[in-house]
């Protein structure tokens, strides 16, 4: 029984390093998840029945349950799985040392497993969860960002402290008796050392990746201020041409009135005002930067026969600095417009609702398929994952900066797949009551 038992606790805590570390999905055909456990299962019944514990069974049940339980690439799912039973041994190592070392008091009990393996595997989950739990999730970095070379640190990182603690596990047990409590300080300084060179290796990785999502964003926020001022100098110079032709407009005008050619002449006011037009804000929120953004997402759009619809005025201009209104209503429409294009009908809704307190932004476009609201709102369908994927993330960053409220979902309206993003941020004057 003890057999079995090792292996479904080995299986935990694979399951969970591949699901909540490395991001990886169940497989949605319930054959494969059957069969993953019943290998693993199998496993230990053959090696209870045979009193074995051997290492070609282990490897090849680990494979085989981490390949048929998770959807991925074969080959990537059949190097983790080496890697995982790499990594996991070295900690369980460090865990059954530590066990021994405390609850037997030191020695090497023989090669057989014994029921100090079931605590040391909990001991090795608790280290894997509190990672997860200070490091990963609470910067919301997961071991599949971090770089080959990190995870190649820790694999020789920890092979070097295994044969270090041989080492160290050998001098207990032979040296326990002669210098007593200097012996335990020594191994639990040595456990712990390997403990935190785990964890400083890992948030060196994950400072990395911050360093360089942050420095991404930043190259995205620049670009999108780059193409919005191309946007604005393009019109300023239809601008300064249009006033350059002015005189010349204004005397051919003349001309057809003094010749009384009234007709020709109203038709040429009409061609000119139509040039007008063409550069002249389209649309008017009531906040000029605002404007700039909408009326550029409303350009793009007309270039890829979106239809593009603001609804709605403010009486006060919007209650966040430029900066992070570029942020807001640019990742908003520039995912709208990419999403857009894609479906049969494309078409970009915006809404403005002016309340006293509250100031409600409602943008819905269409899309080719409904979005999964439960596991597909922070990922991104551009092939390049790394560079991409923050436009949500950001806003929502951004509505919590000013003590908003955002809301997500994919619906279908009138058989049309839609994805509708709401957004309540508190007005300025709805700040100034409060402080």
């Amino acid at each position: 029984m003890i057999y079995i038992a090792d292996n479904i606790l080995n299986y935990f805590i694979y399951l969970f390093i591949c699901h909540f570390g490395f991001r990886l999905s169940p497989r949605k055909n319930r054959f494969f998840i059957c069969a993953s456990v019943s290998i693993m299962l199998s496993a230990g019944v053959f090696n209870a029945y045979f009193d074995i514990n051997s290492p070609i069974v282990y490897m090849v049940w680990s494979v085989l349950s981490i390949s048929l339980f998770f959807e991925d690439n074969l080959l990537h799912l059949i190097v983790l799985s080496f890697g995982l039973m790499y990594f996991t041994g070295i900690v369980d190592t460090f865990s059954v040392m530590l066990i021994q070392i405390v609850l037997i008091g030191g020695g090497i009990a023989g090669t057989d497993i014994t029921w100090w393996m079931e605590p040391a595997y909990i001991l090795s989950f608790l280290v894997y969860l509190l990672v997860y739990v200070r490091l990963l999730k609470k910067n919301e970095v997961y071991l599949c960002d971090i770089g080959l070379k990190y995870k190649l640190a820790l694999l020789i990182q920890g092979s070097i402290f295994q044969m270090f603690y041989n080492f160290v596990f050998v001098f207990f047990d032979e040296n326990s008796a002669m210098y007593g409590w200097d012996t335990y300080v020594t191994f639990f300084i040595s456990i712990a050392g390997a403990i935190y060179a785990i964890f400083l290796t890992l948030s060196l990785a994950i400072k990395n990746i911050l360093s360089n999502r942050q420095n991404r964003e930043l190259q995205f926020f620049m670009q999108m201020q780059k193409q919005q001022y191309d946007y604005q100098l393009q019109q300023s110079a239809a601008i300064r041409r249009f006033r350059h032709d002015l005189v010349n407009h204004i005397g051919a005008l003349r001309e057809l009135i003094n010749q009384k050619k009234m007709e020709a002449a109203k038709d040429y006011i009409d061609t000119i005002w139509d040039m007008q037009e063409d550069f002249d804000l389209k649309i008017h929120t009531g906040d000029g930067f605002l404007d700039v953004i909408i009326n550029y997402y409303f350009y793009l759009a007309g270039k890829e026969n979106i239809e593009f619809v603001v609804l709605g005025k403010l009486t006060e201009k919007m209650p966040l600095e430029m900066i992070d209104i570029t942020t807001l209503m640019g990742n908003i429409l520039q995912n709208a417009v990419e999403a857009a294009v894609k479906a049969d009908v494309p078409r970009i809704r915006v809404e403005f609702v002016e309340h006293k307190k509250e100031i409600f932004i409602v943008v819905s476009n269409s899309v080719a398929k409904r979005i999964n609201t439960k596991s597909d709102f922070f990922m991104t369908s551009k092939k390049d994952k790394k560079n991409h994927g923050f436009g949500l993330k950001n806003i929502t960053a951004t509505v919590e900066k000013y003590h908003g409220e955002c809301y997500m979902e994919s619906i279908v309206e009138n058989r049309e797949a839609l994805f509708k993003i709401s957004i309540a941020i508190p007005t300025a004057k709805a700040e100034e009551k409060e402080e």
